[in-house]
This record gives structure tokens, sequence and C-alpha cells, in this order.
């Protein structure tokens, strides 16, 4: 039989009496293929639905990299600097807190008790190495178990900046008015005495800045209730 015609036999037994093509037997090759490529298949999308999960290893090792070292800020000294400063020239206690505010640039800022800010406000603007002579703004917080005065300040002659913090107590607050060292504090010190309640002693005429003068209660405050719930 040559080789033509036997390929042709072949073909032709592949073909089922109708003409049809003939169905594997079970458990052939092909379907045993078939099957372990289904488990593979399988296999490889529980895979990725387990990687995919919050806090799963597979996952984590996936997207989480190695974080490096965060480099010193060059801010640093200036800050240690300040701290050392006041330290050394108002009241060893005078800094409560020092660290660089990393949302805001790694500003150098400055916890200062209350009883010691006046001071420590000429020191900032009269000493040599500071010379915080523009007091760019004040502002007032509630944050319900305190209140806190903010002071963002600026040399203009070497550009630097600083921020300071007061805090006092929500019953009766009271930071000592640095008006006489910034003039810009005026107004300021009379919004947050108007909004929040907090008294400036030392303020050439506290008194409110943008409510009426007969308002009742300071409509900052947390716990603030309106006279007149219809306003």
């Amino acid at each position: 039989m040559s080789d033509e015609r036997q390929t042709k036999e072949e073909a032709l037994s592949l073909k089922g009496a109708d003409g049809g093509e003939r169905s594997e037997a079970p458990g052939s090759a092909a379907d045993t293929d078939r099957e372990a490529r289904k488990r593979e298949a399988a296999e490889a999308r529980a895979a990725r639905a387990a990687a995919a999960k919050p806090g799963s290893e597979a996952g984590a090792s996936s997207r989480t990299e190695p974080e490096e070292p965060r480099k010193p800020s060059p801010k640093q000294p200036q800050l240690d600097e300040t701290a050392a400063l006041i330290r050394a020239l108002v009241a060893p206690d005078a800094v409560e807190e020092a660290y660089l505010n990393e949302l805001n640039g790694d500003m150098p800022t400055l916890v200062v008790k209350a009883e010691h800010w006046r001071q420590t406000a000429e020191l900032v603007k009269h000493h040599p190495s500071l010379r915080c002579d523009y007091l760019r703004n004040v502002s007032g917080v509630d944050y319900e178990t305190h209140m806190e005065v903010v002071y963002h300040l600026v040399s203009l002659d070497s550009r630097k900046e600083l921020a300071f913090k007061v805090r006092t107590d929500r019953e009766a607050p009271s930071v000592p008015s640095v008006t006489p060292v910034w003039q810009t504090a005026n107004w300021n010190e009379r919004e947050i005495y108007d909004l929040l309640g907090i008294d400036f002693p030392g303020h050439p005429n506290l008194v409110r800045i943008m409510m009426p003068d007969d308002w009742v209660g300071h409509p900052l405050r947390k716990d603030y209730e309106p006279f007149d719930p219809e306003v």
C-alpha cells in the first residue's frame, strides 16, 4: 500500500458513519490535556485573587518596596539653634516641644509655654541669629481639651521661617499679646478673641472685630450654641 493511500484511509477512519468527526474516547490523551490546562488556569486565577486581597503576604510582597531612610532635614540645625537660644536666654523650661512639621515643608515648629511667650517673642525678633521681624499669620485653634494660638514668623533678611504654638486652658484661655512686638498681631488677636474667646493681656484694644459688641458667645468654639437658633 502506498503512503498516500495509507494516509487517506487513516483520515477516513476518523470519520463516523454519518461523515462527522468521531469523538475522542473517554480518558483519551486529549481529554487529559484539556483537564490539565483547566486546572492550571484555575490555580492561576486563585493565586491572582489571593495576591489582590488587602494584607495578604503575596500582595504585600508584590506591592510594598523597602522604604529608603529619610535624609536629615537641612532645617534641623535651625530648629535646634532656636530651641537652645530660648532655653538659655528665656527659661530652661520655656520650650515644651520642638519638631519639624513634615506636612508643612519641614517647618521648624516650637511649642512655648504661655508665661514665657512674650519674652520669647522679643528674643525671636531681635536676636541677631534669628531676626524674625515679620509676623506673617496668627491663628487660633479649639482642640476641645485646650486652646492653641499659632504664630508664623519670617526673617526678611535670611528668608528663614519659624512657627510657634502657645497652648492655653480652655476654661479661661489666655495668651500674652505680642502686638507690642509685631503690630501685625493687632487685628489677628482681636479676631481670635472675637471668634474663640481667647484673652490677650497686654493688647491695646481687645474688642470684637467681626461680631457685634453685644453678640453672645464665640462662634468658632466647638461648644458654641447660638443665642438665637434662627440666626
